[in-house]
């Protein structure tokens, strides 16, 4: 198999999605690897080390794609890469392709089989591709929303720990998935009053526990909702529904109420955001306002941390390029249904059930087994 690895283009995006120790090991296996230029150098792999772990660097992005079976990359294609790309070929990144319809379509036409690493799942509901990168995001989320609240960046002053005498910052953290709790455990660090928000008591009763009731935990109803936000100098939106549109639970009317220099984070900005004035932005213009309350809405924040971040992300993600690589896509899909839920398009399809809803397309079930 021919593996082709595309240097990242969104906006100070420095991971890969392969480090020379997997090179090594697929080039070993029999497979041929091919490193766009420089794809490593932000997570601080050289192109060197990928030539001696027995790669071939080449100079463009459409070189690495006509030369390639399957094709790996961090963030989601461009329209540049997906014109390249040929029927049958392979993509295998995260997609995010419920609130993007264009791209879904792009995809379509050029009729490529497309894998994300965000949608492919173990059978009690695990994403194993995205927590490590949920991790990065959730932790992350907290630091930088501790650095917008200060008075210098436009936030309210407030310093989250507080000190003695004075009243401590109020983090809210909607969601407490593998994200919300990575918030909540650095928040917690940090000494902020805390409160997490979700529809799962077992989840509520776990992080009560794991932080001796250092912590608020209530069900995520509108009500609850809404007390906790206006009460907050820092939210976190971290609800995500694997492949599909996050849901909107911070509306626009309730963000007006909030206070003034207050801060939003949304991780889940890349399903379009669970908070309803979010819109995308990047680490070069990563804020704005929208009724005196910051809103960060970077797509891809663990870039910001491309080394902790690559080495992550590709631990996770190599045994199933492994799988694809040694058995061949279609039978690779046939042989783990885990690996298969990750499939968003397959030659013309769309094969999740959560992207064809995000972009009201028709779903097609598993056409890779009709032949």
């Amino acid at each position: 198999m021919r593996v082709g690895v595309l240097r990242e283009t969104k906006d100070r995006e420095l991971r890969v999605a392969m480090i020379p120790a997997g090179v090594r090991t697929l080039t070993r296996a029999g497979h041929s690897v091919f490193i766009e230029v420089g794809a490593g150098l932000g997570s601080g792999f050289p192109n060197e080390a990928y030539k001696e772990a027995g790669a071939l660097i080449v100079d463009r992005a459409q070189d690495v794609i006509e030369a390639a079976d399957i094709v790996t990359k961090v963030k989601e294609p461009t329209d540049a890469e997906i014109a390249t790309m040929r029927p049958g070929q392979t993509l295998f990144a995260f997609l995010h392709l419920a609130p993007e319809l264009e791209l879904t379509e792009k995809i379509l036409e050029r009729e490529i089989v497309t894998i994300g690493y965000e949608t492919v799942q173990t059978d009690d509901g695990t994403l194993p591709l995205l927590v490590p990168m949920s991790e990065v995001a959730g932790r992350l989320s907290v630091q930088i929303g501790a650095h917008y609240l200060q008075g210098d960046q436009g936030g309210r002053g407030v310093l989250l720990g507080g000190v003695p005498g004075v009243p401590r910052g109020r983090t809210v953290v909607v969601g407490g998935g593998v994200v919300g709790t990575a918030a909540v455990r650095v928040a917690v660090g940090l000494g902020a009053e805390v409160e997490v928000l979700d529809i799962d008591y077992r989840r509520l009763s776990a992080l009560y526990d794991i932080y001796h009731g250092d912590l608020s935990t209530l069900y995520s109803s509108e009500a609850n909702i809404e007390r906790s936000v206006l009460d907050a100098d820092l939210v976190i939106g971290s609800v995500l529904v694997p492949g599909a549109r996050a849901p909107r639970l911070v509306t626009r009317e309730l963000v007006q109420r909030m206070k003034t220099g207050s801060v939003i984070i949304d991780v889940a900005v890349d399903q379009g955001g669970c908070v309803e004035t979010i819109r995308p932005t990047s680490h070069s213009d990563p804020i704005y306002a929208v009724d005196g309350v910051i809103h960060y809405g970077v797509t891809n924040m663990p870039g910001a941390v491309p080394r902790t971040s690559t080495l992550a992300l590709t631990s996770a993600t190599f045994p199933y390029l492994q799988m694809l690589c040694a058995h061949g896509v279609d039978e690779a899909l046939r042989a783990d249904h885990v690996l298969a839920r990750g499939v968003n398009c397959y030659r013309g399809e769309v094969t999740h059930k959560g992207v064809a809803a995000g972009v009201g397309l028709p779903h097609a079930e598993a056409p890779w087994n009709r032949s």
